[in-house]
């Protein structure tokens, strides 16, 4: 009677069933990332996380009566939370860090951060917690700008002529202290060395006390344009050549190509030379020929155009000229 039992089909398509099903919960039991794809989507969505954020540090102050130095820019955020409610807080950074300094009297205080806007499913942490800030008295004031910069790096010869900034004034505000320090708002020109040509930027401005230390103020506009034009003067003149170790056997006849040339130099050095004596040199000179003559430069002169004189030179025999 048991083998009849056992040799039912429904008998053994019951016992399969009971089989597979075993075979399933033993294999979920023993892999724990057995999971279907809704299961696991919501097991990372209320997965705990920790992410850390930089974001600004807001200041609530009456702006128009105070000042406020001593606070950092950004204070960093820890937040800790499920998977979504951190990733979403990191990327659209809807919460705000700020210091209530509305109820504060002028003079130094340490205060707490503060976090509004946050989830409250979400714990967080500040760091720093709390700051030391100064609250002193604003001051506004208008300031002509300086330009600054290294005379010894505009090269031999070179003038520079008459610098120019824009805008010419800018204005300041601060606390109060600061800005009464203030001796004069520099814009550096950083000239490199043997400059021969103009200068022209865009410079970050810096308010300096008379030792020359920069204060911590707001300059609006914070750069200014700096043009300083670097020029050199020129001078055209007429040329002499001077012969030179002529021999008492022949005669010579010297004649320069163009008897022109253009000096750069110092004003007041060139306004001292007339002509141009060019010294040519006949020792070894046979015979006509055409020579290239290099000029010397006179004494603040930096360089000449052309750089050098094109000599016709003819020779004749002292006996066959009579």
């Amino acid at each position: 009677m048991k083998k009849d039992f056992w040799s039912k089909s429904w008998v053994l398509k019951l016992v399969s069933l009971l089989i597979a099903i075993l075979i399933v919960v033993y294999i979920d039991s023993i892999q724990p990332g057995f999971l279907t794809q809704g299961e696991n989507k919501i097991t990372q969505q209320t997965a705990n996380e920790t992410q850390t954020v930089k974001i600004p540090l807001q200041v609530s102050v009456d702006t128009d009566k105070y000042y406020v130095v001593g606070y950092p820019e950004k204070v960093s955020v820890t937040l800790e939370g499920s998977n979504a409610l951190v990733t979403s807080a990191v990327n659209t950074q809807n919460f705000r860090a700020y210091i209530d300094l509305t109820h504060k009297k002028i003079g130094k205080h340490t205060v707490k951060v503060h976090i509004s806007g946050l989830s409250n499913q979400l714990s967080y942490s500040i760091n720093p917690k709390t700051i030391n800030i100064d609250i002193e008295k604003r001051k506004s004031t208008t300031m002509p700008v300086q330009i600054e910069y290294n005379k010894n790096a505009v090269a031999n010869g070179y003038k520079v002529g008459r610098t120019s900034v824009n805008p010419q004034k800018v204005e300041i505000t601060g606390a109060n202290a600061e800005v009464n320090q203030i001796d004069q708002i520099v814009a550096k020109a950083d000239l490199p060395n043997d400059i021969d040509h103009n200068y022209e930027r865009q410079v970050i401005l810096q308010a300096l006390d008379k030792k020359g230390r920069q204060l911590n103020v707001v300059i609006q506009p914070s750069t200014a344009k700096v043009t300083v034009p670097i020029s050199i003067a020129t001078k055209k003149v007429k040329i002499d050549l001077d012969s030179k170790n002529e021999e008492s056997d022949k005669v010579y006849s010297v004649t320069a190509r163009s008897d022109e040339v253009t000096l750069f130099g110092d004003k007041e050095k060139l306004d001292k030379i007339k002509r141009l004596k060019v010294a040519v040199d006949l020792r070894d000179v046979k015979s006509s020929t055409t020579k290239a003559v290099p000029i010397k430069l006179p004494a603040g002169v930096v360089r000449s155009d052309p750089s050098g004189v094109i000599v016709q030179i003819k020779v004749k025999d002292a006996s066959s000229a009579k």
